[in-house]
This record gives C-alpha cells, structure tokens and sequence, in this order.
C-alpha cells in the first residue's frame, strides 16, 4: 500500500435501500493507484441482479420523497456541503490515489463539487410555476413542476466527486430518486460522496449505488426497468449514443455531456501573457483529462512564435509526479489505454510535420506519467486535431485571418466549449457568437462554475447541468385548466 494513503475506513460496498451490501456473488475488482500501480481496494461488483434491486428500491422511495419539502431537500444539501467541507483532506487523499491528479487539484474539486450542493440547496427552494388567464376568459391556466422520477446517473473517472455531486445535487434538490453508477477506474470518492449524503439525512431508497466492471449490464438493466424516467451522463459521445438509443425505449428524458474538442483562439491583438495564463489552465487542468480541456490551439501567425515559446517554457515548467507528493503539479494519466493514446497521437502528429518545443516522451519508473508536450506547426490532418487528446499535449497551428481560424475551429463534430483571446470587445463578441459551441472563455482558460449552465451543442451533448436551469432538467411541467 502507499504509505501516503490510507484505505481503511472506506466504504467498498454497493449501497441500495440504505444499506451497505456486498455483491450477491460476492465478487469484487480492483482499484489501482495510477501513481505507483497499488491495489488500493477492492470494491463489490455489482451486476443485473443488484442493479434490479437498487431501480426498485428507487421507485418504492419516490412517492414520499417527491412530496418532501423543498426546505427539507435544502436542508439536506446544505447539511452535505457542510460535510464535504469538512472532509476535503479525506475526500482528497482518496481522490489522488485512485485517480492520480495532484492533491492541490483534488482539493479544488472537492470545493466546486461542494458548491454545487450548496447552490442547488438554494434552488430547492425556488422551483416555480405560474398562474394566468386563458384568453378567451373562461380558464385558469395553472402551471407546476414536478419531479420527473428516478433518475439513472451515470458519471465518468476524471472527476468523481464533482461530477458525482454536479448530477445527485439537483436531483434531490427536484425531489427525484436516484440509481448512481460511478466509474469503476474511480469508485472510491463517489462512495465516500454517498456515505456523507447518508450522513445528511438522505431517506432510505433515495440514492442508491451500484459500483460494477460490467457497465452496460447494470446501466442496461435500469434503462430497461420502466421504472427509470430519466438518465444523465457524462463520458464519451461513443458510449452516450447507446444510451440515448436505450433510453428511447422508454421514452425517457436524456442529459448527456459528451467528448470535446475545444478551440483555444489567440487572435493578434491578445495579450500574450494572459492568453499563455490562460491556455495553462485550459490545457493543463486534471493532466489535460478534462472534456473541457483546450485541444487545438489556434494562434494568430504574427505572434505564434512568441505564444509558443512562452506556453512551452511554462509547460516545461511543470513539476510531474505522483499527485500525493508535496510539489506536485501534474500527476499520471489515469490508465495504460489512455498513455497509448497520447504516444500514439504525439507520433502521428510529428509524422506529418509537427515539431515538439518540449516534451514527448514517457519518463522512466512505474506510473501512467507523459511528459507535458508542445507542439508546434501542427497539420490540421493529424489525428490529435480530430481526436479528444484526454491528455498532457497541445497541439498549436497558425492561422491567417478571423474567418479562416473561425471555419477551422468549427469545423468539427463537437461542441462543447471554445476559447478565445483578444483584447477587442468587438471581436469577442463575434467569436461568441460564432463559434458552435455550447460555452465560450473569453481572456479566460476556466469556464465551470455552478452558478452557470454547463452543456455543449452537436455531439456534444444535450441539456445542461448548474445554473438556474440545471434543475430544470430534472423537473416535469404539468398543466392544469380550471375552468372559471
């Protein structure tokens, strides 16, 4: 074991109708520190039969807890946020040795994993509705929301407490029940993320967790169940197409948060040092694993080569680690597939002309570690242009005019989140409004924030998580006339 990380105390068990379970066959499969290659844990894998039970226990909950209080859903929430506060150093430390980002990182999740629990314990209590005359004068026309039901919520590894805390948030700020399937390259910070809802006072039956190595067996049996009425997850645009075809089926509600392939834009009049602050954050967040992560820089061909020069040296910076050492700012990828791929990609793009300013190679020693890499004069045909990179490598490509860096940064099937630096309120504004994407950084490297809706357009994705309409997704309208 790590001696800088302690697994005893965790919860490694399944958890359905408020109770913690082993698997019915009494399998379990293993957790791997991405650092060092440890078993950190072993956890209970769960499969259709465990699954089947958790959806029902779902639904036998969601008639009382649909009719709880706004102020009793907020007061839970807001109980939890507490909690996680509390608990950051933990929720870290387990963070870190099964995902492998930097402890600083980790504890930078942890808080916007909190804020979304704190903002939709204030949006509990503002669900709306409305209240008009027809017009012909003869009905009251009554509007209310309400719960759309058991939600299935699905959440990827890169950001298990946030996005485990960005999906559970709203739906029990709706009064929806849940069945919750974390990552199984990171189920640890989602079950210590339940055990403190438990804490908080969520009733029996409301989340319930099956952690498995066989996905689309637990996924398939509640999307098949015709108890589920809506389904929210965030992975790849491969995986989410299966879904939304299962969840056609039954007509259930889909939010999806797919791959990305932002667009950093340095447009000539940008200020280089912001724009260079900027793109490290962009690019360089979670060890590039991020559907936000800048993945094509675009720099203007009158100040590319001093962009470059500047963004390399601070890669080149960068201290590479295991993310549980003190110093550390960039930590391993999280598995060997992942490593493969930014090799492979890196070789491809120096195969057709590509030069690298720093990085491009895998340092010795155990760890899934890629040194941070730039490259320069990159084809706009090689793979890493039109690949979700999920890694440690930017890849930049001069351009020539707004309308050229415009078709190219569109010119992709995704739409997730743009880039773009400039020091012309006139030009931002263009870009804003140009470029097809569902969120846009303006001189800013960093868009995610709670109180904003985050989402993309094309493959991308549908709906949108935080903001004032993130419950929205988990909410039905109804209508009632009343005749006068």
């Amino acid at each position: 074991m790590s001696s800088s990380f302690d697994p005893s105390g965790l919860h490694t068990e399944l958890f359905i109708d408020g109770a913690w379970q082993k698997a019915a066959s009494g399998a379990t499969f293993p957790v791997e520190n991405p650092a060092t290659h440890e078993i950190i844990a072993h956890v209970a894998d769960g499969g259709p039969e465990e699954a089947r039970a958790a959806i029902e226990a779902a639904g036998r909950a969601q008639a009382a807890w649909g009719k709880s209080t706004p102020r009793e859903r907020a007061d839970i929430l807001r109980r939890a946020f507490e909690l996680v506060i509390a608990n950051t150093d933990h929720l870290a430390a387990i963070m870190t040795a099964e995902m492998g980002k930097p402890l600083a990182e980790a504890r930078g999740e942890v808080a916007y994993g909190a804020e979304m629990l704190r903002w939709f314990s204030e949006e509990a209590v503002r669900i709306g509705g409305d209240n008009t005359t027809s017009v012909d004068g003869n009905t009251r026309i009554m509007i209310t929301k309400e719960p759309i039901g058991p939600c299935v919520l699905v959440t990827p590894w890169n950001f298990p407490l946030a996005m485990g805390a960005r999906k559970i948030a709203p739906a029990i700020a709706a009064g929806c029940t849940m069945v919750f399937k974390p990552a199984e390259l990171t189920p640890l910070t989602s079950l210590a993320l339940v055990q403190i809802f438990r804490e908080a006072g969520l009733p029996d039956g409301v989340l319930n967790v099956v952690t498995t190595s066989s996905a689309s067996a637990v996924v398939e049996t509640w999307t098949g169940s015709g108890i589920a009425r809506k389904i929210s997850f965030t992975g790849s645009t491969q995986v989410g197409k299966i879904l939304l075809r299962q969840a056609a089926d039954n007509v259930m509600r889909s939010s999806m948060e797919l791959g990305g392939n932002a667009p950093f834009i340095v447009l000539a009049d940008a200020d280089i040092e912001k724009a260079v602050d900027g793109a490290m954050k962009a690019k360089m967040r979670n060890m590039g694993e991020a559907c936000t992560a800048a993945n094509r820089f675009y720099v203007h061909r009158t100040v590319v080569g001093e962009f470059s020069e500047k963004f390399a040296k601070k890669i080149s910076e960068l201290q590479v680690g295991n993310g549980a050492l003190a110093g550390t700012e960039v930590g391993p990828l999280i598995e060997q597939k992942g490593l493969d791929k930014v090799e492979s990609l890196v070789a491809d793009a120096v195969s057709k002309g590509a030069r690298i300013l720093t990085g491009g190679t895998r340092p010795e020693g155990p760890g899934y570690f890629y040194t941070p890499t730039v490259l320069t004069d990159v084809s706009i045909d090689s793979e890493l242009m039109n690949t979700e990179i999920f890694g440690p490598v930017a890849a930049i490509t001069p351009f020539d005019s707004e309308d050229e860096v415009l078709r190219l940064a569109n010119d992709t099937e995704w739409g997730l989140v743009g880039y773009v630096f400039t020091e012309n309120m006139g030009k931002a504004l263009r870009f804003s409004q140009e470029l097809e994407v569902g969120m846009v950084g303006i001189n800013t490297g960093v868009v995610s924030n709670p109180a904003a809706p985050f989402g993309g357009i094309k493959q991308s994705g549908l709906g949108r998580e935080g903001g004032k309409i993130g419950i929205e997704e988990f909410l039905e309208y109804k209508y009632t006339a009343i005749a006068i």
